[in-house]
């Protein structure tokens, strides 16, 4: 019984020591800079008490889940040894876990409002819709790529630091000739595809790969994926407002 009490409570303390920070911050602030009373205090208390068990229970998943899925799909990939198909699925993975991504289709819609507000496209429900879905699937892609090339980074032992700076330099270089109203969207675009999903799925899937290829190492070659995705979606984004805006 002791094991299964441990096993419970350990990522329910942990979730408790994360968010332990933040709350402490509200409270000094709230009472002793803004000297006004915590409002509707039962309600934030059951508030904090649903993110805290859902924190947790978002961590157990993931360790119980997704990590495991993760590592066990690039095993499986590697030991099959069809590079075809272990791009493929990087890339399908990169783009089906973002396109649907809530945030994203909230920035999407967002951005076409104001960018209809601002007479860049027509007010139409079509037109804005039909920019909200070329960003989204700009993104999409861009991700997609993104893992992929980050797959075929640790497969072929190509030099991290220089493909993340090469990338970034890019972003500045491309940033001059991008209309002025996309490049905030595209800048904000690469942290929006950090997904719960996206993230520890990609991760593992690096680590596993990693991990079962001979001469790679898990800690030096199996991370780096998550930075691939949030660099492509800039420059995606920006080159689809040089396309789409006037």
């Amino acid at each position: 019984m002791q094991p299964q009490f441990q096993a419970f409570f350990k990522p329910l303390l942990g979730a408790l020591r994360d968010l332990a920070p933040i709350v402490l911050v509200i409270v000094i602030f709230q009472l002793f800079v803004l000297h006004q009373a915590i409002p509707n205090l039962p309600a934030m208390l059951t508030g904090f008490v649903c993110v805290l068990f859902g924190l947790a229970l978002f961590i157990q998943g993931l360790e119980l889940a997704l990590f495991p899925m993760g590592e066990k799909l690039a095993y499986s990939f590697a030991k099959k040894g069809s590079l075809f198909w272990l791009l493929l699925f990087a890339f399908l993975l990169g783009f089906g876990t973002t396109i649907a991504e809530p945030a994203l289709i909230a920035i999407a819609g967002k951005a076409a409002d104001i960018a209809a507000q601002a007479q860049l496209i027509g007010s139409s429900e079509a037109d804005k819709s039909s920019y909200a879905n070329g960003l989204r699937l700009s993104v999409a892609l861009s991700v997609g790529l993104a893992i992929f090339l980050g797959v075929l980074r640790i497969l072929r032992g190509w030099s991290l630091p220089v493909m993340i700076i090469g990338g970034y330099l890019m972003v500045q270089l491309l940033t001059p000739f991008a209309p002025k109203e996309i490049i905030g969207i595209a800048y904000d675009s690469g942290g929006v595809t950090t997904s719960t999903i996206t993230v520890p799925l990609v991760t593992a899937l690096g680590i596993g790969l990693a991990s079962s290829i001979a001469g790679r190492n898990p800690i030096i070659d199996g991370f780096g994926l998550i930075a691939f995705a949030s660099l492509m979606p800039m420059l995606f984004v920006m080159i689809y407002g040089m396309i789409v805006l006037p």
